[in-house]
């Protein structure tokens, strides 16, 4: 029998409604990285674990730091606490992070033609995930939706290749020109892989999805529906064949004016923009094809003051006239003063 979420608009979760293309007196707000470094609780619980992969396989602590700034600031939405990295972790790729580097990965090479990794993904690797999914769900208030998410395959494939983040994305680019066969071999297993992981996400009580597309902007031209479009587009196709109604948002970071297609093409419900885009531009261009999140530079609220208030100003103006959801244009930075936050989630709220 076929699982499904939000087969009716809710009018408890103006997020999701929003997802649903109606448009809230004041637009709902959640952050990306909500759940970070920039708060105290969060890096209570952090010093816990003894890595950051370990942090996320815990359910108690991923379940803890998940709920955190739904308690202290009430966000509309709050979203699972993982790593895109967690895909290549379950398919054998072993991840580890180096504390103020990031991740890392054993290399993928060309040469091994994917014997490195499993033939599929495996789910009971990432059962500690779904269970923090049941914890938060049972926890979060009613109005609140729940976000899970994935990583874009050309931006897992990325990390994947090179074994960590690159300058320009130079090692994909270049498998893109050298082996486009095996990169493609490698996206079709991380589309199958996402699509597997999402539904499991739908299935453990998420009420919609984000796929992140971080290295939009380093595709070319004539490769963006190659590599990222086409798969994304897969992506959701994949999981509606099984949860017909599952909603999402597509983020494509630095994708410039190629979040036309991100928002034309891939079937999302919403299309997330980064802090470069200009939002008149985003709100004439975009918004009249699907909702729009975005899209704050996360330097703005580390420096707060009056120039916060009058660029979240100017961002609820220019997409008044439509559905939006309230976020940055990127994912918070550690060193946000707390208070700034505050400032931000009262100016949203009016």
């Amino acid at each position: 029998m076929t699982q499904s979420v939000n087969k009716l608009v809710s009018v408890d979760k103006p997020l999701l409604a929003t997802l649903n293309g109606i448009q809230q007196k004041r637009p709902p707000l959640w952050i990306m990285r909500q759940a970070g470094r920039y708060l105290p609780e969060y890096r209570e619980v952090r010093a816990r674990s003894k890595n950051f992969i370990d942090f996320c396989y815990s359910p108690d602590l991923a379940t803890e730091v998940t709920l955190q700034p739904i308690r202290r600031f009430g966000f509309d939405a709050a979203i699972l606490f993982s790593d895109i990295l967690v895909v290549p972790d379950a398919l054998g790729q072993g991840v580890s992070f180096v504390e103020n580097e990031g991740p890392r990965l054993p290399p993928l090479l060309v040469e091994n033609n994917l014997s490195e990794l499993k033939d599929s993904i495996d789910l009971d690797r990432l059962a500690p995930v779904f269970e923090t999914i049941g914890r938060v769900k049972e926890a979060l208030p009613k109005e609140t939706t729940f976000l899970g998410f994935c990583g874009a395959p050309w931006t897992v494939a990325s990390y994947m290749i090179a074994g960590k983040s690159t300058p320009e994305l130079a090692p994909i680019r270049l498998v893109v020109y050298r082996n486009p066969e095996y990169l493609t071999r490698l996206i079709d297993l991380l589309v199958d892989s996402s699509i597997a992981y999402l539904c499991r996400q739908v299935e453990a009580g998420v009420d919609a999805l984000q796929i992140f597309e971080s290295f939009a902007g380093a595709l070319t031209a004539d490769g963006i529906e190659q590599w990222s479009i086409g798969p994304i587009r897969r992506i959701i196709e994949g999981v509606r064949k099984r949860h017909a109604h599952a909603k999402f948002i597509v983020f494509g970071r630095g994708s410039g004016a190629n979040h036309v297609q991100y928002a034309t093409k891939t079937g999302a419900d919403a299309v997330a923009i980064d802090w470069g885009t200009d939002p008149h531009w985003a709100a004439a261009t975009l918004q009249p094809l699907k909702p729009v999140q975005g899209n704050l530079d996360p330097l703005a609220v580390v420096a707060g003051g009056d120039q916060l208030d009058r660029r979240v100003d100017g961002i609820i103006e220019a997409f008044s006239k439509g559905p939006h959801i309230f976020n940055f244009g990127h994912g918070i930075v550690p060193e946000t003063p707390v208070a700034h936050v505050e400032r931000l989630v009262k100016r949203v709220r009016g």
